[in-house]
């Protein structure tokens, strides 16, 4: 029995239907994707499966008693309450008992509490939760905010955007929900998040259908592909490599189609207006048919177009853009950047990577001169023009029109030299004519970030700084951003979490390497975790070949090595059981070094760690399983040896 069930689904805003009589099915077991272009509507959709939003025509059904968790682009949360509040907010009729017991709990360690009346509390709060039988979901909470790193008693408002996000999955995941409907759930999160929930998701057996913009996610986690395309739903099962091949033929026979019509239509508006011919013939049914194509032909609905992106490069910059040397940055306490040096030259394409707060956009302003260091010294190049892009959107006004944000005071842009009307030019990233007057508030997430586009290259820049462009962008426009930032010839300063986008863009990546390290390495974001994966490996080895000069070492101290020792006869210091474990041991220490030297030769081969880092990993912490196995095995057996009598 499918857990969800779209029938007939008509939903339209303004004159352009989003959906138009789709139908749509989720099955146990699945994880979907829903794809498609900004602003067709894939989270009102999504919306409408979980309850949250309503259809102009048509039926939802749900499977009566499916826990189904909902985590929308952007989670309302009220940020007067704790993370905890925040969790079991979900859980109906028991979440305000289990925020209040939490709430007693803790003042009560309070000095100076009011202990009678605060103890009296809880006991009618343990009364009313274990009535409920609520304990369990008490405990479902806790272990939710300890897997995503959260602290309970944190207010919601002091939390990043990242916390944010993970704060509304533990919400979704709180009630064990079977089916979990999820909406951009990368946004925000850093690399390791991601990844941390890529394996979750797999290994949770979770019924899925989510909205993604990140193809590296998309491609581990879907079973299926989904489009909203033009107001209707097409479905292909399998990963996106294949669905994107299914689409490229679709979309050369529906042009072909097009083609035909298109061709047969002019043919009869020919004949038609001959006039005298017609009236002549007096064919009334192919005058019946002709009017029958004129509405096909007015009733279909073009592809969107693609974005048409240009940036004006401006006048080049000095060959150095910057140089850092010994450079140090503290907060307080904290080192965000500790001893770094580099040098970045016009045309580089730096990646910066990290985890959410460990200062990467720091970095970004001692580089670009925003911001004095504490030690060390920064050399700025000399004609640099810098453009922002900023993740948070905090350059738009939600009150202003389109085309003033784009050109204020002004009906022209000026891009590489070509003055183009402001109207035409925001038709290049794919906004219509009649939307120009239309504020910024009215816009979805991914068309303001298409707008952020417009808006930066509209103005001329021999340094980019783009901070998570990829949010909420649609993949065609994601691959021809990764296309003109390829080409540009300027210096590009990119912070993103999207791996896939990492490795199309970037010649060098500048990585966190915790407590204010920073390191720079060649290639994108799978160049370095390549290189990590590389140097656990080189590190494990080390460490096992120290350990193995020890474990020889206790060997050669010993009276006899262990593999070529016989069982004596039966000493009396020797129980039974003793003497037994003393004559296993020689077999138990040869098979392990076998699977160690079967190990130690996997590692050697240089392929594994490009085609399967993870098994590498894995086998370089089963080599240092082996070796503290091995030790103890060892130290048993000249501790059973010792106790054998001499002759």
């Amino acid at each position: 029995m499918p857990y969800l069930t779209l029938s007939n689904a008509s939903l339209a805003f303004g004159h352009v239907p989003l959906l138009d009589h789709a139908d749509f099915q989720l099955d146990p077991g699945e994880r979907v994707a829903l794809i498609g272009r900004n602003g067709t509507g894939k989270s009102s959709l999504l919306a409408a499966l979980a309850g949250s939003g309503a259809l102009d025509d048509g039926e939802v059904w749900r499977q009566p008693g499916a826990r189904i968790g909902y985590v929308p682009q952007e989670p309302p949360f009220d940020p007067e309450l704790t993370v905890f509040a925040a969790v079991v907010a979900g859980m109906g009729d028991v979440s305000a008992l289990l925020a209040e017991y939490h709430d007693v709990s803790h003042r009560l360690a309070e000095a100076g509490a009011d202990q009678e009346a605060l103890l009296g509390r809880l006991h009618t709060l343990q009364t009313e939760l274990e009535a409920l039988g609520a304990w369990e979901y008490e405990s479902q909470a806790e272990r939710v905010i300890q897997r995503f790193s959260l602290d309970p008693d944190a207010r919601v408002g002091s939390l990043s955007g990242g916390q944010k996000k993970r704060l509304a999955l533990a919400q979704a995941l709180a009630v064990s929900p079977e089916v979990l409907l999820l909406d951009e759930p990368t946004n925000h999160l850093d690399i390791a998040a991601i990844e941390w929930l890529e394996n979750q998701l797999i290994e949770s057996n979770l019924t899925l259908l989510f909205i993604t913009h990140d193809r590296r996610f998309l491609d581990r986690v879907a079973t299926r592909i989904v489009e909203l395309d033009r107001g209707k739903l097409m479905s292909c099962p399998g990963s996106f490599a294949e669905y994107q091949k299914r689409k490229a033929q679709m979309l050369y026979d529906e042009e072909i189609a097009n083609a035909k019509f298109d061709k047969f239509l002019a043919q009869e508006e020919v004949w038609i207006r001959k006039g005298v011919e017609a009236r002549r013939t007096r064919n009334e049914g192919r005058v019946l048919r002709l009017e029958q194509l004129r509405r096909d032909r007015a009733a279909r609905r073009e592809r969107q177009g693609k974005v048409e992106l240009a940036v004006d490069a401006g006048d080049k910059s000095g060959q150095l853009v910057a140089e850092l040397h010994n450079v140090t940055k503290r907060f307080g306490d904290k080192t965000v950047v500790r001893d770094f040096s580099t040098r970045l030259m016009r045309g580089d394409k730096i990646g910066l990577i990290g985890p959410n707060g460990a200062g990467k956009t720091t970095l970004l302003r001692l580089i670009l001169g925003e911001l004095e260091p504490d030690e060390g010294k920064v050399r700025q190049g000399t004609k640099i023009q810098v453009a922002y892009f900023d993740q948070f959107r905090a350059q738009l006004d939600p009150e202003a029109a389109l085309v003033d944000v784009i050109s204020p005071g002004s009906d022209y842009v000026e891009v590489a030299g070509v003055k183009k009307h402001v109207i035409s030019y925001l038709g290049d990233f794919l906004f219509a004519p009649q939307r120009a007057r239309s504020p910024v508030k009215s816009l979805s997430g991914g068309e303001r970030n298409r707008l952020l586009l417009a808006r930066l290259f509209a103005r001329p820049a021999n340094v980019l700084v783009l901070d998570e462009p990829t949010n909420d962008l649609d993949i065609e426009t994601l691959e021809l951003l990764e296309e003109l930032l390829q080409d540009y010839p300027g210096t590009l300063f990119l912070v993103s979490h999207d791996r896939a986008f990492l490795d199309a863009v970037v010649t060098q990546t500048i990585a966190a390497e915790g407590d204010g390290v920073w390191h720079e390495y060649a290639g994108g974001y799978s160049d370095w975790a390549n290189y990590q994966t590389q140097r656990r490996a080189a590190e494990a080895a080390e460490m096992q070949a120290e350990k193995q000069a020890e474990r020889q070492a206790k060997a050669a101290s010993a009276p006899a090595k262990a593999t070529d020792a016989k069982p004596r006869a039966a000493a009396t210091k020797l129980s039974y059981k003793d003497q037994r474990e003393l004559d296993a041991l020689p077999a138990k220490i040869a098979a392990l070094e076998a699977e160690q030297k079967t190990l130690t030769a996997k590692l050697e081969d240089p392929a594994l760690y490009a085609s399967d880092p993870q098994a590498a990993q894995g086998f370089a912490t089963r080599l240092t399983e082996i070796d503290d196995e091995l030790l103890v095995l060892l130290e048993r057996w000249e501790a059973l040896e010792a106790m054998v009598p001499k002759n």
